[in-house]
């Protein structure tokens, strides 16, 4: 599927992001890919005066669990960043309270052509926080500086996964032609003050979705330097940490980036007004010291550590019809009760195998193993899911409660069950046994939660005449890894770019699976070595390829595919599901709050929270 390949050189730091980067555990390693450091020291553990120069009392206070790298929107990768940057930019789209069902932000009414390949929008009035009107022109600029800025962390947004017209043009990079998209030809027109035309090559039925990314939200026409054509107001540099203009709810006050950050209400919004004054983000990485902060009621929302967390605490009054699990938690360490909601997260964490290095009878004992219910329930607390399908539930085809029926009847290496008489005997029909053992090297990012699991499954798998060995890696140090064909054994996860399963279902196309390639999406190396699974799932993605349109007809034609390519991973093992991670949030009853869908904090808008009295 060459326009959504995600393979290109412009996309594969951005879709290396997504791995793991939403990852959470007991290190609060959260946003893992960022590697960034500079928050706070790990051993102040008072969380009283932490990122408090700021605060004002008619603001909401949070938490940021890691240190935020940009405020410019086609720059940021990282988790910490998009949850201020939302605040501050506004796109066309937008995923109401993080539902994965997209409205109009920016666009006051769209049409789509009948060929799916033309999309008009036009746009609400609006004017940005310099006060100039936002018109489609600042689209227009927003979009060519996504695709062609060097500061582009994103570019494949627009050039594979939406597959906008565009020319390229051949360039020598590192001693060798490239084809590498031409300037200025983007297409992507204003066809007046507020009509903004955007023109595919092909279908995408998730072309909405994309474009509720902030990454795409309109900036003041010529306000950064930094593609052909415009001189600029400011440096990147300086729109990026002190002058960063947007069109949302809130407007940029002051930054410091290891620290703590406030956005103001800015009063001339098109929307619905912030009901406070701001938002303060407190830069807290140490658990200790998150759990002190809000304790000590610096923290009107605020998640608890899992070393801090007791389940046993937890009341459900309700789920909702987005899956949240709402109710309280207490009491707390300070007397009170908190509010509290749980919701699944749409991403999938698991252990992927390089096919060419783990024979598949080894790969079917790791499975045999596994015990999806009991890493879930020993090592994460409860919080999360047993994964046994990589796409997750709430956009599996046919629902959650199709892919837990499939799960319970249909997985083949033993539901919520250790089955390590069946893993002895895959291994002996290969010809394993005690005096032929196999070892095997997984390698984890640095996460105390990845490294429990790895013991209780080398534990598990030295009675099966496997010896694991476990080795830790800094996150970028594993993609590097990964991508040069170094790893056996790893774990990572992926987070949804777009709520739908072809995003997840990329990762198990064999084709971009080879680490021969210069960008491969995933590092498995699936080859057609036992079986036709490999075929059957190379099969299936193509058939998700050739049914992009958002139709019924299509759609039923992708719905049949994603699960034959569940299958295909079922039979081959070439990822091991693990857990879809629960987004907790705590919040005591001074705020009125929703909190967010299983799109995350990062994609939520805090205009329309309320405080009384602390």
């Amino acid at each position: 599927m060459e326009r959504r390949s995600f393979l290109k050189a412009t996309g594969s730091a951005a879709a290396a992001a997504a791995l793991a980067g939403c990852s959470s555990d007991s290190e609060g390693t959260e946003g893992a890919e960022e590697g960034t450091g500079g928050g706070m020291d790990s051993t102040d553990s008072s969380g009283g005066d932490v990122g408090t120069d700021l605060k004002q009392e008619g603001d909401l206070w949070r938490v940021n669990t890691g240190t935020m790298t940009t405020m410019d929107p086609i720059e940021a990768t990282d988790t910490q960043s998009g949850i201020v940057i939302q605040q501050m930019f506004d796109p066309l789209m937008n995923y109401p309270d993080s539902q994965p069902a997209v409205e109009g932000l920016m666009a006051a009414d769209y049409e789509v052509s009948d060929d799916f390949t033309t999309y008009t929008f036009q746009l609400k009035d609006a004017t940005f926080h310099n006060g100039d009107t936002v018109t489609a022109s600042d689209f227009v600029y927003a979009f060519e500086r996504l695709t062609a800025s060097d500061n582009s962390s994103r570019a494949y947004f627009v050039l594979d996964s939406l597959g906008v017209t565009h020319e390229t043009t051949t360039e020598t990079i590192d001693g060798e032609e490239q084809e590498v998209y031409k300037p200025g030809t983007l297409g992507v027109e204003a066809v007046d003050e507020t009509t903004l035309e955007i023109q595919l090559e092909s279908p995408f039925a998730s072309t909405l979705e994309m474009l509720a990314y902030s990454s795409f939200a309109p900036v003041p026409e010529g306000m950064i330097g930094d593609i052909e054509g415009y001189e600029g107001e400011v440096t990147q540099a300086e729109f990026s940490s002190s002058s960063p203009i947007g069109n949302g709810p809130f407007e940029f006050d002051t930054w410091d980036s290891g620290t703590e950050a406030r956005v103001s209400a800015y009063d001339d919004y098109y929307g619905e007004n912030p009901n406070v004054d701001g938002v303060h983000f407190a830069v807290i990485e140490s658990d200790s010291a998150q759990y002190n902060y809000a304790m000590n009621r610096n923290a009107d929302i605020f998640e608890l550590p899992t070393a801090q967390y007791d389940p046993g605490k937890v009341s459900v009054e309700e789920e909702d019809d987005q899956g949240r699990q709402n109710g309280t938690y207490g009491e707390l360490r300070n007397g009170a009760t908190a509010n509290y909601s749980g919701v699944s997260n749409i991403g999938v964490f698991y252990l992927g195998f390089n096919m060419a290095s783990v024979p598949k009878p080894v790969r079917q004992a790791v499975a045999y193993a596994m015990n999806q219910h009991t890493v879930v329930e020993q090592v994460f607390k409860q919080r999360g899911e047993p994964a046994y399908n990589f796409t997750p539930k709430s956009i599996f085809p046919g629902g959650p409660q199709n892919y837990n029926d499939r799960a319970e009847n249909e997985y083949p290496y033993g539901y919520d069950d250790s089955q390590l008489g069946e893993a002895r005997s895959v291994m002996e029909e290969a010809g394993y046994g005690d005096n032929e053992r196999v070892a095997i090297e997984l390698t984890i990012y640095e996460s105390g939660v990845w490294s429990e699991t790895a013991s209780i499954l080398r534990d598990q798998l030295e009675s099966v005449y496997i010896d694991l060995e476990v080795n830790q890696a800094p996150f970028n140090t594993l993609l590097e890894r990964g991508r040069n064909g170094e790893l056996e054994m790893y774990s990572l996860g992926w987070v949804a770019d777009w709520p739908a399963p072809d995003n997840f279902l990329q990762l198990l196309n064999p084709p971009q699976t080879d680490t021969s390639l210069d960008f491969p999406i995933s590092y498995v190396n699936w080859q057609p070595e036992n079986g036709d699974a490999a075929q059957r799932a190379e099969e299936a993605y193509q058939s998700i390829a050739e049914n992009p349109a958002p139709t019924e007809e299509d759609q039923a034609a992708r719905n049949d595919a994603y699960v034959q390519l569940e299958d295909a991973n079922w039979e081959d093992v070439a990822m091991l599901p693990v857990y879809h991670e629960l987004t907790e949030l705590f919040w005591y009853d001074h705020v009125d709050f929703t909190p967010p869908a299983g799109m995350g904090p990062s994609r939520q808008k805090m205009n329309t929270v309320s405080l009384g009295d602390r």
